[in-house]
C-alpha cells in the first residue's frame, strides 16, 4: 500500500482506540482464563511509555500478553527507513497494541494480532497504519480455520471486494519461515503503509481489524480448551512453539523495530513462549497427527466449501 500522504492525522484519537482495545482484548481473556493480568506499566527516556497486561499460568492461558506503547524518538530507526530513506532522521511517533496468546492445551492454538500506527515528522507528517492477526495451531481443524478467516474476511468486507485476499496472501507472504521452507500457521491478515486511502478511512480499517480479533479467537478457545491431552501432544506443542521463537527472532518487523527504537525489552520479548524445546533431527510419525499438520498449514483458500 501506498506511500503518499493524505490528509492530517489525528494521533490522539487512534492513542485513544488503541488504549480501549487493550483493556476489551485483556478484560476478555482473563474472563476466559479465570486469572487476573499483572499490570506493568513503563516509560522510555526518549519520550512515552506504554502498558504491559500479561496473564501466566491459568486454567486456559499459559502466558498471554497484551502490551500497549505510544513512543517518540529523534530519529526513525533502520528497520522504519529500509523501505522509505527520504523519512531518514525524522522524529516520529509510533504506537500500538500488539497480543500473543500461548495457550496451555496443544489443541487451542496460539493467536496473534496487533494495530499500529506511525507519524514521522512534525510538519506535513508522513503517518501509516499496520497489523493484521494470524493463528499458529499445533493441531489443525478445519472448522476453527474457516470461522477464522470468515471473521477476517467480515473485517475487510466493507473496504472492497480485494481487500481480504490481498491482506491474507500478504499475511502468508510475511509469516513464512524462509529458512525452514515452511508457513507458521494457516495465516490470517497482514497490512502495513496503509495510508493510500486517507487517514478516517484507514483508522476505519485498523479499527475493524483490531475489533474483529476476539470474534475470530474466542470461539476456537471455547471448542478446543477441554479437549483431553497427554504427554505426547503437550511435548509437540514444546516443539512447535520453537517455530514461533524462531520467525519472532530472525523476521519479525515489530520485534526489530522495538529493539533498534531503544523500546522495553521486557514487553518486546512478551511474545515468546514461557516453555519451549528444539528435538535435533525429529520427524513425526507417518500418518499421525503431528505429521498431518504439514499439510494443513499449506496455503489454501478457506473460504472455499471444499
Amino acid at each position: 500500500m501506498s506511500d503518499t500522504r493524505q490528509d492530517h492525522p489525528d494521533p490522539e484519537a487512534v492513542a485513544r482506540y488503541f488504549r480501549d482495545l487493550q483493556d476489551r482484548i485483556a478484560s476478555a481473556l482473563a474472563e476466559i482464563d479465570g486469572g487476573t493480568a499483572t499490570v506493568d506499566a513503563w516509560q522510555r527516556a526518549e519520550g512515552g511509555g506504554g502498558e504491559s497486561r500479561v496473564l501466566r499460568g491459568g486454567r486456559v492461558f499459559e502466558q498471554a500478553g497484551i502490551n500497549y506503547s505510544d513512543v517518540r524518538g529523534r530519529t526513525l530507526p533502520p528497520s522504519a527507513t529500509a523501505q522509505r530513506p527520504q523519512l531518514a532522521g525524522r522524529p516520529f511517533r509510533a504506537m500500538g497494541v500488539s497480543l500473543v496468546v500461548h495457550p496451555r492445551n496443544p489443541y487451542v492454538p496460539i493467536s496473534h494480532a496487533n494495530v499500529r500506527f506511525l507519524c514521522a515528522g512534525e510538519s506535513d507528517p508522513a503517518w501509516w497504519f499496520g497489523g493484521g492477526f494470524d493463528l499458529t495451531p499445533c493441531y489443525g481443524f478445519e472448522e476453527d480455520a474457516r470461522h477464522w478467516h470468515r471473521t477476517a474476511h467480515s473485517a475487510c468486507a466493507a473496504f472492497g471486494p480485494d481487500v481480504y485476499a490481498s491482506c491474507k496472501r500478504a499475511c502468508d507472504d510475511y509469516f513464512y519461515l524462509k529458512h525452514r521452507a515452511e508457513p507458521r500457521g494457516i495465516g490470517g491478515l497482514f497490512f502495513d503503509d496503509l495510508n493510500e486511502w486517507g487517514f478516517e478511512r484507514s483508522f476505519a480499517f485498523a479499527r475493524s481489524v483490531g475489533d474483529a480479533y476476539l470474534p475470530a479467537y474466542l470461539p476456537i478457545v471455547e471448542r478446543r480448551r477441554d479437549f483431553a491431552y497427554g504427554e505426547r501432544e503437550r511435548q509437540f506443542q514444546l516443539y512447535r512453539r520453537g517455530r514461533y521463537v524462531e520467525f519472532n527472532l530472525v523476521y519479525d518487523r515489530g520485534t526489530l523495530f522495538g529493539l533498534q527504537s531503544g523500546g522495553r525489552t521486557e514487553s518486546i520479548l512478551m511474545s515468546l513462549p514461557p516453555l519451549v524445546r528444539w528435538d535435533y533431527g525429529w520427524q513425526p510419525e507417518p500418518g499421525s497427527p503431528e505429521e498431518r499438520l504439514r499439510d494443513f498449514l499449506r496455503a489454501r483458500d478457506w473460504l472455499s466449501p471444499d
